[in-house]
C-alpha cells in the first residue's frame, strides 16, 4: 500500500528544488548574465563538427564553448522555465579537467532530459517524492558522451509521468514555447526542445516512446531522431513505468540543425 499523501511536504519539496535552482543560477560567475557578445556569436555560428575540430586544433577551449551555451542557456530559461536542474558550475570543473581533448564531442556542451541520471544531482521527473535523492554515479548514456568528450550542464523540463504532449510539474513549473509563450514547447521532452530552438545549446538527449522527441521538434521548430530501440544503454534513468517494454523507451538526439543531428548520430 502506498502512504499517504502529505501535500505540505510536496510543497516544500518542490519549493526546495526551485530555490536550488535559482541559488545555483545567481551564484554563478556575472559573465553568465552579461550580454552576447562578439567571440560568443563567433561560436554559437558554429556547428558541432566545427566546434570539435577546433578544440583539437587547439584553437578553442571547452570551456569558453561552454561559457558561450551556458550564458545563452540561462537567457533560455528566463523566458522558457527549460532548465531544471543547472550543472554549470560542475560542467566548468569537468571541462577544465576531465575533458576527453581527442573525442568526437570534445568540448561540446550537452543537455539532458531531466530522467537523466548524472551523478551528484536528483532525477526528479517532476515527481516530489524524487527530490533530494542525488544519484551517486552517472546513468550509462552520460558515461558514453562524457568519454565523448561531451560535457553535460544543464538538465530540462519533461512533464509529471513522462506521459504528456507539454511540459508541466509540480517540482519544476509550466515549461514555455520560446517563439510564442502562450503555447506549449511540446512533451515530453519539452524543455529541450524550449532550450534548442532559443539557442541554449546545439545537442540534447531525450527519450522518446510515442513521441516525446518528434513531438516537441514540431512544436519548437527544431530536429530530432528516434533512434532504433537498444541504440544506447538505458541504465540510469528514472521512468513511470518501470519494466514497459511493449513499445520501449529509447535514447535520442534532439539538435537545432539537421547537420548536428547527422553528425552526432553518426560519431556517437
Amino acid at each position: 500500500m502506498l502512504p499517504p499523501f502529505d501535500y505540505l511536504e510536496h510543497r516544500r519539496a518542490c519549493q526546495r528544488k526551485q530555490l536550488e535552482r535559482s541559488t545555483r543560477i545567481a551564484n554563478l560567475p556575472i559573465s553568465y548574465r552579461s550580454a552576447i557578445a562578439q567571440p560568443d556569436r563567433e561560436i554559437l555560428s558554429k556547428s558541432i563538427e566545427t566546434l570539435v575540430q577546433d578544440v583539437h586544433r587547439g584553437l578553442l577551449k571547452p570551456v569558453d564553448i561552454l561559457r558561450t551555451y551556458g550564458k545563452v542557456a540561462i537567457k533560455a530559461h528566463e523566458k522558457t522555465n527549460c532548465l531544471t536542474e543547472v550543472m554549470i558550475a560542475e560542467a566548468e570543473s569537468w571541462a577544465e579537467h576531465e575533458v576527453n581533448l581527442e573525442g568526437p564531442l570534445a568540448g561540446i556542451p550537452i543537455s539532458l532530459k531531466d530522467s537523466i541520471a548524472v551523478k551528484g544531482f536528483d532525477v526528479s521527473v517532476g515527481y516530489s517524492c524524487n527530490t533530494g535523492k542525488p544519484y551517486a554515479e552517472d546513468g550509462s548514456l552520460v558515461k558514453i558522451l562524457k568519454a565523448a568528450g561531451a560535457i553535460p550542464y544543464v538538465k530540462t523540463n519533461l512533464p509529471t509521468t513522462l506521459l504528456s504532449f507539454e511540459s508541466s510539474n509540480d517540482v519544476w513549473g509550466r515549461c514555455l514555447n520560446p517563439h510564442n509563450p502562450d503555447y506549449s514547447p511540446g512533451g515530453s521532452t519539452g524543455g529541450e526542445a524550449a532550450l534548442l530552438a532559443y539557442g541554449g545549446g546545439r545537442i540534447g538527449i531525450g527519450s522518446d516512446v510515442a513521441g516525446s522527441v518528434r513531438v516537441p521538434a514540431h512544436y519548437s521548430g527544431i530536429y530530432s531522431l528516434r533512434c532504433s530501440t537498444g541504440r544506447w544503454p538505458k541504465m540510469g534513468m528514472n521512468t513511470s513505468m518501470p519494466g514497459q517494454e511493449g513499445i520501449p523507451s529509447v535514447f535520442s538526439p534532439m539538435a537545432r540543425t539537421l547537420e548536428d543531428l547527422i553528425y552526432f548520430s553518426k560519431k556517437v
